[in-house]
């Protein structure tokens, strides 16, 4: 087989990276290692920025966006027993966010890769990458027990944190750090506990209420990092939400509604500074990992592909390669500023095991300024929104 651009992952990024260069004429193969079900039933993260709303409205993909996402004008910081809202749009000019649920975004990318008729291989696993300086790459990749081999211009890595393509290219600069907790992550049935998201500051660890439909709830408790999913019944996953969230004036919290999904996400921090060698390139998970406190994973994902779309169009189309030499500097501008957000938001609203009393006044006095302070307010709401 040959194309101009392979791309490996056929998450958000990989889907979008081929929807745009389709639409330029370029060339692409998409491997997938997971099954088409599997892709489209994973729930995960659900908020997207103003600046992404924007982005999949401009190249064809806001028509169930449009109809379906739920947007939100403000989140609530709830601590000591109060809620204090954070109004976005009122700080921000406008800017909202929209909770979408990730898979939702990829059927709508899923669907346009088959209506457009471009390869999209569900169960194919790369086994080997070649990059030998002088040639173009290939890689070789097995589906249903036959091994074929894709001969292309360019490999794009979308293949998240276990990257194959990253682990090909050599003397990376990486920086990481794990958190020293985890969240234990619930799916429930039923309407929303809040109008909107609820970040939680409890003693008893973090809370966060979010929305992935108005039938289906996402919720998350601070856990110790070793904690696997059946060690939590339903009852004291509820027992724990009711604390954590529960207000001073004892607003009531209905944590009642089944219980159909229960994981345990790890906390960390990731970034690639090498998102470029040669013909390889890196986008999404397998360049960079936010904690999911600041709800920039997905986001920050897609921006990428702002950004690398058109420079592979440049390269491919017109054999100019200035925009992929500037790619990563640009990314990067972004994913730092990303990493130091969701790192912050992180800090603020968990328990920190290693946290002395000094410590965890300065928590509060932060808490206490960012719903007292317009201009702190307004430093968080910008962020969040993109």
């Amino acid at each position: 087989m040959r194309t101009e651009v392979a791309i490996v992952g056929g998450g958000p990024a990989g889907l979008l990276l081929a929807h745009l260069l389709h639409q330029a004429g370029v060339a692409t193969v998409v491997l997938e290692q997971r099954s088409r079900e599997a892709v489209e039933h994973t729930i995960r993260a659900g908020v997207l920025e103003q600046g992404t709303v924007d982005l999949l409205g401009a190249t064809g993909l806001g028509e169930r966006l449009s109809r379906d996402g739920v947007v939100h004008h403000g989140i609530e910081l709830r601590f000591g027993g109060r809620g204090h809202r954070i109004p976005l749009s009122e700080l921000t000019g406008g800017r909202a966010i929209t909770l979408y649920p990730q898979h939702e975004v990829l059927r709508d990318l899923i669907s346009a890769r088959l209506v457009a008729g471009g390869p999209l291989l569900f169960g194919a696993r790369v086994t080997h990458l070649d990059n030998s300086p002088g040639r173009l790459p290939r890689l070789r990749y097995e589906q249903q027990g036959i091994e074929t081999t894709l001969n292309c211009d360019f490999v794009v890595g979308c293949d998240g944190f276990h990257s194959i393509v990253r682990s090909a290219i050599p003397q990376r600069r990486e920086f990481q750090t794990t958190y020293p907790f985890a969240w234990y992550g619930i799916l429930q049935e039923g309407p929303p506990l809040a109008p909107e998201l609820i970040y939680t500051h409890h003693a008893r660890g973090f809370a966060l209420a979010s929305t992935r439909t108005p039938s289906l709830q996402r919720l998350y408790l601070q856990c110790p990092p070793d904690t696997q999913s059946e060690d939590w019944s339903d009852a004291h996953i509820r027992h724990e939400l009711g604390l954590r969230l529960a207000t001073a004036d004892g607003a009531p919290i209905t944590c009642c509604g089944k219980i159909i999904q229960k994981d345990v996400v790890a906390m960390r921090s990731f970034v690639c500074e090498t998102m470029r060698h040669g013909r390889l390139l890196l986008a999404g998970d397998a360049a960079h990992i936010v904690p999911p406190t600041g709800a920039k994973g997905m986001n920050l994902a897609l921006n990428d592909i702002r950004l690398l779309a058109p420079a592979l169009v440049s390269a491919v189309r017109h054999g100019d390669d200035q925009l992929l030499q500037q790619y990563p500097a640009d990314s990067l501008v972004r994913i730092w500023r990303a990493q130091r957000f969701s790192g912050w938001m992180t800090r603020l609203l968990h328990q920190m095991e290693d946290a002395d009393p000094y410590q965890q006044r300065l928590q509060q006095t932060e808490l206490e300024r960012l719903v007292s302070s317009r201009a702190a307010a307004l430093a968080l709401a910008e962020e969040y929104v993109g």
